[in-house]
């Protein structure tokens, strides 16, 4: 089995296609006023996630790992109190995973095994690919909680198939 392969095509396909439509269904089923409002002072709002999700992919794989210019502003994804709407938001971050997704598809081995400076930290490529991939799913499953929270049964990702959970996500194809 060629384990460099099946890694980056795994990460590829959860941050291109399986993440990208589960986020996107869960932040089309927000009501209106949900998707920047927080339940307290130290938690996120969806946009607050969504913004922290563009500038964390650009900053690791894009940046990082691709070497494009750094312009990432961390601080300013969590102090937002309010910003674009959905619709741009979700437009910001397909364009961050097109472009993490053309970085991911030049890889190799011998690059995984190389060490970027990402944060202040020395990590091999490898790391920073699964960081994202990992965090990625994080932030994806709490925009979920938090509209399936707003939007009781509007977010629904799996039917019971006589007790095997049947995806049915794919079909929630991005508009």
């Amino acid at each position: 089995m060629d384990f460099v392969a099946t890694f980056l095509e795994r990460s590829r396909y959860y941050l291109a296609t399986e993440y990208r439509i589960k986020i996107r269904a869960a932040v089309e089923s927000l009501p209106k006023g949900a998707l920047w409002s927080r339940p307290n002072a130290e938690s996120n709002s969806v946009g607050n996630l969504l913004a922290h999700l563009t500038g964390n992919v650009r900053q690791w794989i894009v940046s990082g790992v691709g070497g494009a210019p750094d312009v990432r502003d961390r601080a300013g994804e969590f102090g937002a109190r309010d910003g674009d709407d959905a619709a741009a938001l979700l437009s910001a971050l397909d364009a961050v995973l097109d472009e993490a997704d053309r970085v991911l598809s030049r890889l190799t081995a011998t690059d995984l095994a190389g060490v970027r400076r990402i944060q202040g930290r020395d990590v091999n490529v490898m790391e920073a690919v699964y960081h994202v991939v990992e965090h990625f799913a994080g932030h994806t499953y709490q925009i979920i909680l938090v509209a399936k929270m707003h939007a009781p049964g509007a977010v629904r990702f799996y039917e019971d198939a006589g007790g095997l959970a049947r995806p049915i996500w794919p079909g929630l194809t991005r508009s």
